[in-house]
């Protein structure tokens, strides 16, 4: 059963964020307006920005505001929480600013894909990686810059005992970030990626937002989100393909995937992450996934709407 959590004030946390991006940078400015003490982990100079001129944010749903953070390039305590929100072509070298012994907490992946929880868990343990899903649109425009466009920021936080994760949730609900707790984690991850690999895939491949595909190749978006589907309910998760293109109906037409503005601004895609997982899964179950063969191909080759005339 999903639940959401009790809004009664929680006492402060010390949160470290792995990865202060878009979705980071929006998670630490929010956590630390609501009296979290954070440290936001990254590279030298980024931390050494963030030390002294904190997080701007401007959204329309949180406000316009700029908040304080400490900022280092590697853990050096222990935390309550710890926010991973990297991209996944850099989590390896990421997970190294993050030694395990303080990871006494909740460590809490803001990944797309579905196998990232796996090897997290191999780093820092089971219990405490609890898998989560993310559903924003944030970008950060420079360093401690962050530009928040969607009218919600919402997270499922997802594990069987629903009780111990009712604090966490707690906390991040009283920042500002709507959550809930799921008791499946396998459905929560593929309900995500279902979704996100025909939006990504798709207007990356043809540079187009979601409008102009839906415009321009709508026979590819419900042949993709049938596979997906596919692939989905035989992993235990979700499978409802309408269900699917009635939210991509709902999208405002000029929104763009986070892999097609990587690809615009020339940044590594998350292919093997989210294409390649659909893939991997796929071949395990012996479900045929001929469109998302050739797109995941043709993205590994460099093949665009742009590139190819």
């Amino acid at each position: 059963m999903d639940t959401a959590p009790d809004t009664a004030p929680v006492s402060p946390w010390t949160i470290a964020v792995l990865g202060p991006g878009g979705v980071g940078g929006l998670l630490a400015a929010l956590l630390s307006r609501a009296g979290h003490r954070v440290i936001c982990l990254a590279g030298e100079d980024t931390a050494r920005t963030l030390s002294r001129d904190g997080i701007r944010v401007s959204s329309g749903r949180h406000g316009d505001f700029t908040a304080r953070v400490e900022a280092d390039t590697e853990l050096r305590e222990p935390v309550d929480l710890c926010l991973v929100t990297v991209k996944h072509t850099a989590l390896d070298a990421a997970l190294d600013r993050v030694p395990p012994r303080f990871t006494r907490g909740f460590v809490l992946p803001l990944l797309n894909g579905v196998e990232h929880v796996a090897a997290l868990r191999a780093r820092y343990g089971t219990e405490q990686v609890v898998p989560a899903v993310i559903r924003v649109e944030s970008t950060r425009t420079s360093a401690g810059v962050i530009e928040h466009g969607s009218p919600f920021t919402e997270i499922d936080v997802a594990g069987a005992d629903t009780d111990r994760l009712a604090p966490l949730a707690a906390v991040l609900d009283a920042a500002g970030v709507k959550t809930r707790t799921v008791a499946d984690e396998n459905a929560a991850l593929w309900a995500k990626l279902a979704f996100l690999a025909p939006f990504a895939l798709l207007t990356t491949r043809y540079r187009r937002s979601i409008g102009g595909i839906r415009e321009e190749y709508p026979k590819e978006l419900a042949a993709l989100v049938e596979e997906t589907t596919a692939v989905s309910r035989a992993c235990g998760g979700p499978g409802d393909a309408a269900q699917i293109l009635a939210r991509y109906d709902a999208f405002p037409a000029q929104s763009k995937s986070s892999m097609l503005r990587d690809a615009e601004a020339g940044r590594p895609l998350e292919l093997d992450a989210i294409g390649g997982a659909v893939l991997r899964a796929a071949e395990r179950h012996g479900i045929d996934v001929p469109l998302a063969t050739r797109l995941v191909a043709e993205l590994g080759d460099g093949t665009t709407a742009a590139s190819s005339g």
